[in-house]
């Protein structure tokens, strides 16, 4: 398995993407990580992961780490003015011509969390780039948290909506790893824009030109899309949650799957594990991997 760096420059950013691959000429792969995450939810550089899973399967896997995370330059900061809106207008569709480049062929799309909202955000504003798309897949992603849970009220609530902006307002953006809540930073306008979308009743508009994204999901084809979450997932996607943000989404052909033991899974997964476990491999890992093999014949028969 082979691994390396590329640095996209966009203004004074670096966007850094991983590139992960084992066989010259694989179906290419785009992973994106979500809230208070970077790349590393889906890739260790030691070969653990579902990124360096998917390349053994012999996939070209690209995972991203959107402007300020990770590898990408310079790291959010107080100075950091940025939010979800250059996420889906500028990081996502640089990614997708930087990959284009390096390899023409469809693309699987694969996002965590938040950054399945950031995903079918970039798809319902930019449709044109359905054609050049095999299938999406999510793990656990909501927009809306409406989870009745001890542990969302204290992580939606009381953390994310109270605690977060009163930190971002002091230091002038969120060091989530600091505190232990995440692992990466945000900056006050991803906080804002976030929060805007996470409660429920609010509308999925964009908070910077108003462009309605729930509207415009609704015209939207749907590649082939499997969502996944944990049984153990209580606040930041529980099933409920997910089910609503499939049905905002208008793609009631999408697979739902929750992984527990009790559908014959050997963990009961949560938000984060479900990505980490050294399990998944045995799990989950082995059935996407044939699933996206299998999503370019399903969508040519359909």
């Amino acid at each position: 398995m082979q691994q390396e760096s590329i640095f996209i420059t966009e203004g004074d950013e670096q966007l850094h993407l991983r590139h992960i691959w084992q066989r010259e000429g694989g179906v290419p792969i785009f992973m994106l990580h979500g809230l208070i995450e970077n790349g590393f939810i889906f890739y260790t550089e030691k070969g653990k992961g579902l990124a360096c899973y998917l390349a053994e399967q012999g996939f070209d896997v690209y995972v991203a780490d959107l402007r300020g995370r990770g590898k990408s330059k310079p790291a959010i900061s107080a100075n950091s003015v940025f939010g979800q809106f250059e996420a889906i207008t500028r990081d996502i569709p640089l990614f997708l011509k930087k990959i284009q480049q390096l390899n023409p062929q469809k693309i699987h799309l694969i996002a965590h969390s938040w950054g399945g909202v950031l995903m079918s955000s970039f798809l319902a504003r930019y449709p044109q780039w359905l054609d050049k798309v095999h299938s999406k897949t999510c793990f656990a992603s909501k927009r809306v948290v409406t989870a009745n849970t001890f542990e969302a009220y204290f992580k939606m609530a009381f953390m994310w909506r109270y605690i977060a902006p009163i930190v971002a307002k002091k230091n002038g953006y969120f060091d989530a790893k600091k505190y232990r809540f995440g692992s990466d930073s945000e900056t006050k306008q991803s906080l804002k824009e976030s929060i805007a979308w996470v409660i429920p009743g609010n509308k999925w508009h964009d908070l910077v030109d108003g462009f309605n994204y729930h509207t415009a999901a609704q015209n939207v084809t749907w590649p082939p899309t499997w969502h996944l979450t944990g049984v153990s997932d209580y606040a930041l996607g529980h099933q409920q949650d997910v089910k609503l943000f499939i049905d905002e989404c208008n793609n009631h052909n999408a697979k739902f799957t929750v992984l527990s033991k009790k559908a014959g899974d050997k963990v009961n997964y949560d938000h984060i594990n479900i990505l980490t476990h050294p399990q998944a491999v045995n799990d989950h890992f082995p059935k996407l991997a044939l699933w996206l093999k299998e999503s370019p014949f399903r969508a040519t028969k359909d």
